[in-house]
């Protein structure tokens, strides 16, 4: 009789745990969809260091209603991150972090941790739980470098990140031809969401043809389920391989992502006055009216 009370007991734990992960893992998915965001190409100053008011100001006029932050160019930039949230703590902006892999990391690695990502992952875990519009942190090319970041690893990250702050999703980049089901299988109940940046993949790479956005959008969905967050990333910079992109086709992608995805993200953070700036504060004051204003 003891014995099948405790083992009673302990499924009724195991039960309560498991909603609980559940529960959470929903509130961070739910954290990052309707992401309005653009990424990196901040104004800086200068002392090369970022500009905050006006980074802050352009942000407001572009009615985005998310950020994603960068740490890689200098080592200021982690210094620069904490003054940004301290800046942007009480508005309605969201922030993400985003670091690069391995296969990109520069001579002098982005600091301060390196290609330490478990000490990356608790010190935005502790960030975020000091400053709550930190939502969410992604890894660039996170798919190029799975060899790196393997389950077991990826597991000790986000145990180091939900020890500091459950809430924090993690929304790594991700491109077509690696949103496989191995991935699927074997990442999803460690990812909240992906960030999927468009390329025209499936038939081809290039940056002039949104045809398949929606296409794609579908098929990601179909491999790692309805429940995942799906923000869609797309190039207003021009790819080092790939060229530059027309105005014509962000819009069209960008409509896409509003329509199919879970949210927007842009690379990079466009100059004020060019067509691309304006085309996405346009519809970005569309899709967020209420902001930025």
């Amino acid at each position: 009789m003891l014995r099948t009370f405790a083992i009673l007991l302990l499924l009724i734990v195991i039960a309560a745990v498991t909603a609980m992960a559940d529960e959470a893992q929903e509130l961070r998915r739910a954290a990052i969809r309707g992401t309005l965001a653009t990424y990196d190409g901040e104004p800086r100053n200068a002392e090369r260091r970022v500009d905050i008011p006006r980074l802050v100001g352009e942000l407001e006029e572009l009615h985005c209603n998310t950020y994603d932050f960068l740490v890689w160019h200098r080592d200021t930039d982690w210094d620069d991150l904490g003054a940004f949230l301290e800046a942007t703590k009480d508005s309605n902006l969201k922030v993400w972090v985003s670091l690069v892999p391995p296969s990109e990391a520069k001579t002098t690695k982005s600091e301060p941790f390196g290609l330490d990502y478990v000490a990356w992952a608790t010190a935005i875990g502790h960030l975020s739980a000091e400053y709550p519009n930190l939502v969410a942190w992604s890894i660039d090319d996170f798919t190029h470098n799975l060899n790196f970041y393997t389950t077991e690893y990826l597991g000790e990250m986000m145990d180091a990140a939900h020890a500091e702050n459950p809430k924090l999703a993690f929304a790594p980049c991700t491109y077509f031809p690696k949103v496989t089901d191995y991935l699927a299988e074997n990442y999803s109940d460690l990812l909240d969401g992906l960030l999927f940046y468009y390329r025209h993949e499936s038939a081809g790479a290039n940056l002039t043809d949104p045809s398949l956005c929606e296409e794609e959008i579908a098929k990601v969905r179909q491999i790692v389920g309805p429940d995942m967050a799906i923000i869609l990333g797309f190039y207003a910079t021009g790819h080092s391989r790939l060229g530059q992109t027309t105005p014509e086709y962000c819009e069209q992608v960008m409509n896409c992502g509003h329509e199919h995805a879970d949210g927007v993200h842009v690379y990079c953070h466009q100059a004020p006055g060019t067509p691309k700036y304006e085309l996405i504060k346009r519809l970005f004051s569309l899709w967020n009216p209420g902001d930025g204003e």
